[in-house]
């Protein structure tokens, strides 16, 4: 009874604290300085990650169930050009080659998901577990820790069981806490003892709004209004869930840590003098990052959340609120439940105050009354959605410190895409996106945040959902038009590697050699990718072409036979 009494007085206290330093967020400050030469505190862990179906391939390999991503990429444009994560990068069967590349770029941890239909086809435990899949993650962890890797694991990235989703509407159903539970209870069980680092979810957010406020993603429903926020309040119920099976039933023997990883782009008021529009813009942080870090650290919803959705779902003739209530048993279940906070961050965007009438229907954009703004000098390097703003970055994470306590940060994504139909290994753009980003987090050290550890994304170009093979995000070039999928390092591998090496930025010498050194070592990759089209060309001539003329031979000697019978007779 002591214990548990101590822990509660524990999560009052937290709570308190962080409502109290949430006020000490200075929106007015725009110190965007100049670099900063320094290192890192020793220990502090680097990285690169990627995800199940984005590089796996093997889609229906081993026992592997379908997910509702597999479905999703089936259907004729959903995706762009129609690619599909069938094959992907094939790192099913490439992951001991994977691991070679991260060893040479000297990472300290990889961070990965696992697919919940790979082990239970069927998405229920109780049902059938597919020891395929699990001996292929067991392997997968043995190989890194064989080579001083870190794994770090998350357990949901967007890949639900297809059958759940067809039999009970996927996370619009609250049976999904807890067949989501008993799935992660068996990854503690298989992989805990070696695996202490896990993330529930990532980017709930693009999950829940994507997935099921505008179809855009898997599974492609368009409940608009109301969809993403039940979605999102059974995925907070779910890791709540997680993590007190792992608090309870495996901490103790497995002295490991549970997270979550949150997609926390910045939004910086239009006019950092206008009221209203500081207000729009911690809205816009509040509605993505606050939607679920609040409840994890606080116990509830942001207050804005409900002020603005509550009102104008009274507008709107309705009885209750679009955005569901936690009960007050729930609230103190959800408190507190997060070990460490992942931070997945790409870009930055300005913010301010724009009206939407309730009558103009309710989606949970117009339920935010703002608009997103860029600054048409941003470094855009193709995407259409990711600008470098490496400022943004240190402002977020001392957000996340004055809101929520100052918590355990570890970057669990950041990195940027190119967007070109010619392919050049000397990424440029990529090589200076990490220097203004990660100089930026060294920053935020150094203003106290409390960051532990750096997640490049990604290790590999890979399938970047609906945009397909379109957009790269990649360390190493995948040559996806190549049977074999081969792996060519970008200028970015060598630059990211120097600043693995040193820890960070010793000295302004030293580093602006990194950047001329990186860009010499690429062209030798160049080479060798300039010769992989006709790597690919050989290739089609042995799957295709061969077969079609020797079938065309065939078809030429019949009808020529025929025609000399006919003569004869």
């Amino acid at each position: 009874m002591a214990p548990h009494f101590a822990l509660r007085a524990c999560h009052v206290l937290l709570m308190v604290l962080s409502v109290t330093a949430s006020e000490d967020f200075d929106w007015t400050k725009t110190d965007k300085g100049s670099f900063y030469y320094g290192t890192f505190p020793t220990g502090f862990s680097w990285g690169a990650g990627s995800s199940a179906y984005q590089t796996e391939g093997a889609w229906d390999r081993d026992g592997k169930g379908m997910s509702i991503w597999d479905a999703f990429a089936h259907k004729k444009g959903k995706i762009f050009f129609n690619d599909t994560g069938d094959s992907s990068c094939e790192g099913y069967y490439k992951a001991k080659d994977d691991i070679v590349l991260m060893k040479d770029l000297k990472l300290n941890h990889y961070r990965f998901s696992i697919s919940w239909p790979r082990i239970l086809p069927n998405g229920v435990k109780s049902l059938h577990i597919n020891e395929k899949g699990i001996q292929y993650y067991d392997d997968l962890i043995d190989h890194l820790l064989e080579n001083k890797i870190t794994p770090i694991v998350t357990l949901y990235h967007w890949d639900l069981p297809q059958v759940l989703e067809d039999k009970y509407g996927g996370w619009q159903n609250i049976s999904m806490v807890s067949y989501f539970n008993d799935f992660a209870n068996l990854c503690f069980e298989r992989f805990g003892n070696r695996v202490k680092y896990w993330i529930t979810f990532n980017n709930p957010w693009a999950a829940a709004v994507e997935g099921y406020e505008t179809g855009e993603h898997a599974p492609g429903l368009k409940l608009r209004g109301t969809g993403s926020y039940k979605a999102a309040h059974n995925m907070i119920k779910a890791h709540a869930k997680v993590w007190h099976t792992y608090d309870t039933q495996w901490r103790s023997k497995q002295k490991g840590l549970v997270g979550i990883s949150l997609l926390a782009d910045w939004g910086e008021p239009v006019d950092t003098t206008n009221q209203k529009d500081i207000e729009a813009a911690e809205r816009y942080v509040q509605f993505s990052l606050g939607w679920f870090a609040t409840p994890l650290f606080n116990g509830d919803y942001p207050q804005v959340m409900k002020d603005y959705i509550g009102r104008k779902s009274a507008q709107q003739g309705l009885g209750t609120s679009r955005l569901p209530m936690f009960t007050s048993q729930e609230k103190s279940y959800i408190r507190g439940t997060c070990d460490f906070l992942g931070i997945g961050h790409f870009t930055t965007r300005y913010v301010t105050q724009k009206n939407f009438p309730s009558n103009r229907g309710s989606s949970f954009f117009t339920d935010r009354d703002l608009a997103e703004l860029v600054d048409p000098r941003w470094p855009d390097p193709g995407s259409e959605w990711l600008y470098s703003v490496p400022w943004g970055f240190r402002r977020l994470l001392n957000f996340v410190k004055t809101q929520y306590g100052n918590p355990m940060i570890y970057v669990t994504e950041n990195g940027v895409s190119e967007k070109m139909m010619c392919t050049d290994l000397c990424d440029d753009w990529r090589m200076q996106y990490f220097r203004e980003y990660i100089n930026e987090m060294l920053k935020a050290i150094k203003d106290g945040v409390d960051v532990k550890g750096y997640t490049a994304w990604s290790l590999l170009d890979k399938f970047e959902w609906d945009e397909g093979f379109s957009e790269r995000f990649g360390l190493y070039y995948v040559d996806f038009g190549s049977k074999d999928k081969p792996r060519y390092p970008k200028a970015s591998v060598q630059y990211y590697k120097r600043i693995i090496s040193s820890n960070g930025f010793p000295n302004q010498r030293e580093v602006e050699s990194w950047k001329r050194k990186a860009s010499e070592t690429c062209s030798s990759s160049n080479q060798l990718l300039a010769a992989d089209p006709l790597t690919s060309h050989m290739e089609m001539v042995t799957e295709i072409v061969v077969p079609t003329v020797c079938t065309l031979c065939i078809l030429l000697s019949a009808i020529f036979l025929m025609f000399l019978l006919r003569r004869r007779i």
